[in-house]
This record gives C-alpha cells, structure tokens and sequence, in this order.
C-alpha cells in the first residue's frame, strides 16, 4: 500500500467500506490499543455515523472500565464472534448510547505485532449471521496487513516527532518552531508577532552542585510549567537546548501585553523546583522581539529575541528586556567584528594608540598606555570596547594580546633609537584570559629579549575581575612576572571586587584609579574624595605606587597634588595619539600644566 501517516486514515476507511460490501453486514470499525493510557481507541468506522453523541462513549474505552466485551480487546488473540447475551448488557447498551442501535452479531479479530494485542477489527450485522472458518481466517490475513500497516505508520510519527521534538522535554524544538514563525510570519496573517526567549540563570550551577539528573529533572518541570502557560490557544512553546526555551504568544501581541506574560513567567521560572531533598530556584532573563507578517523572517525574529535575552542576561539575570534598534546595530558591529578580527589581526588593520602618563608636578612623561584601535575598511577607526570583548568569547584574546605586547615592545624600541636616553616605562594591557594562559610568561619574555627591554620599562596593567578570576594561577604568573622584572599595576582600581588580602599576597607594584572617581574630582563631589583618598592610603599601606586615569580638568589635577597623587594619564594632557605624534610629545620633554 502506497499510505502514509497523512493518508492512513483514508486507506482505513476504504478498506473497511469494501469489507462492509463484501461481507454483506452493516457497519465495520477499527480500534486501536492505547498502551500508556491502558484504552481502546476508536480509529475508523463504515459507514460514519450520522449522530455522534459528545462526549463519544465509543471514542476511547479505558481497559480498568470496560465491561467483557471491550475488556477483551487488550488481550484478544484469536477471532471471536458474539451472539445477544445477557451477560452483556454493558457492552450493548454503550453501543446503544454511541451508535442509536443494538448490536445483535459481532465478529472481532485482533490486530497483534511483536506477541502483542494492539487493536481490533470488528464486524456487526444487525440480526444473527454465521461466521465461517475460512471467512475468519480471510480476516486474520487481513488483520495481519493492517497491523503491519500500523507499525509503519507508528514508526513513521515517532520519526517525525522525534525530528520536530526535544527528547528531554517532549517539547518542539528549534526546527518546529521555526516552521510555526514561518506560518505566523506569512503576509496575510495578522501581526505583529511576539517571540521571547528565555535564558535560565546559572543552570550550571545547579548540575555541578547535583548532577545533571538533577539538572534534567529541573528541565522538565520548567518545561511543564512553560506548557501550562502558553500550550494550547495561547501560543507555542520549544526548548531550544541547554538551559534555553522560545515561545511565541499567540495573535497579534503589543509590547505592554508581552511584557505582562514575560512577566508572569518570569515568577513561574522563579518558583522553587523540589529535587530530592533540595528546593532549587532559579531565575530567567527574558528577550521579547516582535516580528511583521510580511517584513521579518523566522531566524531574524529569533535571533533578536536571542540578543535580548543577551542583554537581560548581561544585566545580572533576572530581567526583560525588548529588542531595540540599538540592539540591532549593536549586533550588526558584533557580527562583523567576529568575522572579520581574524583577517584584522593577520594583516595590517591594526594600530596602536598611546596616552601619556606625566608627572602633575613637573609634567615630565613617566610612561604610555599602549592602546589598540582597529581601521576598519567600512567602519572606521574602531574602539577596543567594539572588539576586545569578541575577542576574548572568540578565544582570539591570545592573539591579540601577543600583538599588542609585540607592537608595543617594537616602538618602545624604535622610540629609544631616537631618543637613546629615553627613560619612560610602557604600560601594556592583559586581559584575563592572557593571564592564565600556560606560556604566557614566556611571550613576556620573548618580547623582552628581542626588543632589548628591561624588565622595570614594561608595566602590565591587569583587571580587578583578572585578579580574581582564578587566584590561585594569576599568583604563579604574578611571581614568574616579577621575577623577570616586569612591573604590574592593577587598572580601573575601585570598581570591581578586590580585596585587602588581595593586594597583600599578590606581587603587585601600583594601582591605578578609575576615571569615575576621578573625572569630576575636585566639583564638590565628596563621595569621589573620600574614595580617592581610601584608595591613596591604601597604596600606601602597601607600598604600592598610584596613578590616576580621567584626569580632565586643572581641579581635579590640583585635588589630587594635595592628596600626593603625582602621576596621572587623561586629555587634560593628551588624548590617545599615533606613534609619531607620542614621540614628538618626547621630545618636548615635558607636557605644559
């Protein structure tokens, strides 16, 4: 038979309609067993009824229920053919409910596969008729071929489920719901379309803690609850992956009515799970985009609702955030940066910039901060904000880091053949990754070498966040570092989560002041004061040199000559410039204050 789980029904209903003609009876039916729910399930009948009651006593018989007749269809293994008896009053007076008739002669037989008992196909002539053995055994052979049939077409939609579902969850997954935006996102539906995405927090967490049993278990009940908001009319929802789920509200949605269900969810995510022993919450952050009929595509859709949940989560987690244009060009930049920075890094796309750092006393340049910028073909001169962070998810932070030290080195270099007394230090930037990266000491010392550096004339700046990232190497690599006479100074000092303990056992040689304590320094702001002041006694508890980074104005240079802060970078000086320029500020000398 050319039949499919799209025209199984069809082929049933024919074959039954040639049966009832051929056999000279009145009506046929096929059942099938529910193995799960423990029911017979009505599959096909012929001829259709005209009147079917709601609810259907015939539609779905459960096994624990029936009385001896429909009891039978679980186990049958042989024909049967039954007669009006008094013992089944039950079973006639169901027939009666569902079809307005009583069955007065029946002959069933079963459809069986693998030793099972997976259905029946019945036969009924209203009045008394024989049944032969070789009519019987022609039947059999006919149950054989829609049994086979079944398995086909079962085995067909349990391929097809498992193509359009997660296996954990039971949930759609990224393809059927992308089929499902297809649908909703066609010209002439009604929009817009709302689409969340929703991003469990510190799911790992959780599996480290208990398990990844543990942790699926939680999937699942997230997934239930997620079905019980949104299944049915109110829209779809799918497990993409991981500790990640979609959903799409149904009908046309505003941005005030999706915030309302993201919030709702949101609380549900929230609930605590019970698993074991423990009760497990945890939080989701939430992107909602909107899509046109017509104008947006279902992975366009998708993945704005994605960078959403990107910025919620961004944001500490626990959040909602509504996909913007800001976001849009954000992400253009971030797809283009991750790309392209490969090639950038290879040829010869990218430059450093340096920003002196003077004495406030005299105005003598003590060092520069080498910075990197990228000149972009179609962008422009690009920031390290726009393409340091890419790098570092990219692992290209390595690379990076290794051009900017050699670069560095190279014109610290070039600038002491011209200046041959030169005496100022150059101060590099490593990002946390760098700093626990077996051999990066060796990189360190390569550049040293073969640009003929001392160690004290190349400053390492590091992050709060590098320093404690992972403790235990950033101290190994701080100790090799010293040991090669490298200095290390710790930047954007007061912002991140540095400790006393910290600054006592790790060999570290000056703090750097953030610009926010800085720039407005010296404005009546008493709260930068005291916090700059903290930072300078700091310091000097531990023997720590400080230099401060924003200094923009003559005030705030004045306020910190009177808290004996005498080194500082920031444009009341200069700007980040070029090589050349950084080296006509050198042979100035000083810089006017």
């Amino acid at each position: 038979m050319g039949v499919d789980a799209a025209t199984v029904r069809e082929a049933y209903d024919s074959v039954l309609r040639q049966l009832v003609d051929y056999l000279g009876i009145d009506f046929s039916f096929l059942r099938h067993n529910d193995f799960e729910a423990r029911a017979t399930r009505l599959t096909a009948e012929w001829p259709p009824r005209l009147s079917v009651p709601d609810p259907d006593p015939l539609a779905v018989v459960y096994f624990d229920d029936a009385d001896s007749v429909f009891r039978l269809a679980e186990t049958l293994t042989e024909p049967a053919v039954f007669r009006p008896d008094p013992g089944q009053e039950d079973y006639r007076r169901r027939v009666e409910q569902g079809s307005g008739f009583s069955a007065t002669s029946m002959a069933v037989v079963p459809l069986l596969h693998s030793g099972r008992t997976t259905g029946i196909l019945g036969f009924i002539k209203i009045g008394d008729r024989s049944w032969s053995e070789a009519e019987l055994n022609a039947l059999k052979a006919i149950a054989a071929l829609l049994s086979q049939l079944q398995a086909r077409v079962s085995a067909e939609e349990q391929l097809r489920f498992s193509a359009l579902h997660d296996d954990l969850t039971k949930l759609p997954n990224r393809t059927a719901f992308a089929q499902h935006l297809r649908e909703r996102l066609y010209p002439s539906m009604p929009g817009p379309v709302a689409v969340m995405h929703i991003d469990l927090d510190r799911l790992k967490a959780l599996n480290d803690f208990l398990g990844h049993l543990a942790g699926d278990h939680y999937l699942v009940t997230i997934a239930q609850r997620l079905q019980s908001f949104v299944g049915g009319t109110a829209g779809l929802v799918a497990r993409l992956g991981g500790d990640e789920f979609v959903v799409a509200l149904a009908g046309p949605c505003s941005a005030r009515v999706a915030t309302h269900h993201a919030e709702v969810i949101a609380d549900a995510m929230n609930a605590p799970v019970t698993l074991g022993v423990e009760r497990i919450s945890r939080s989701a952050s939430i992107g909602i985009a909107f899509g046109l009929p017509g104008k947006h595509t279902a992975e366009s859709l998708l993945r704005q609702a994605d960078q959403a949940a990107l910025v919620a989560k961004r944001a500490g987690g626990h959040d909602i955030a509504l996909f913007t244009e800001e976001m849009r060009a954000e992400s253009e930049l971030r797809n283009d940066v991750e790309i392209h920075l490969r090639d950038a890094i290879a040829g010869d796309s990218l430059t450093l910039h340096f920003q002196p750092e003077v004495d406030l006393v005299t105005g003598r340049i003590t060092a520069f901060e080498a910075l990197v910028r990228w000149q972009h073909p179609t962008r422009g001169l690009l920031p390290p904000s726009a393409f340091i962070p890419v790098a570092e998810e990219t692992n290209l932070a390595g690379e990076l880091g290794r051009w900017v030290l050699d670069r560095a080195c190279r014109t610290l270099a070039d600038w002491r053949r011209e200046i041959p007394d030169l005496d100022i230090a150059m101060r590099v930037n490593i990002s946390p990754v760098q700093l626990v990266t077996n051999g990066f000491v060796g990189t360190v010392a390569r550049a040293l070498n073969e640009f003929s550096i001392a160690g004290p004339d190349l400053c390492l700046e590091i992050t709060e966040v590098a320093v404690v990232q992972d403790l235990s190497r950033t101290r190994v690599t701080l100790r090799e570092l010293r040991e090669l006479g490298v200095q290390v100074a710790i930047d954007d000092f007061g912002t991140g989560y540095s400790s006393l303990s910290h600054l006592k056992e790790l060999p570290v040689d000056a703090l750097k002041i953030d610009r926010a304590f800085v720039t407005d320094l010296g404005d009546d702001d008493s709260g930068d004061l005291a916090i700059v002041r903290s930072i300078l006694g700091l310091a000097r508890a531990f023997g720590l040199s400080i230099i401060a980074e924003g200094v923009e104005t003559e005030s705030a240079r004045k306020t910190l000559v009177e808290l004996g802060c005498t080194r500082a970078q920031g444009y009341l000086f200069s700007e980040p410039v070029a090589a050349d320029d950084a080296l006509a500020l050198l042979h100035c000398v000083r810089i006017d204050i």
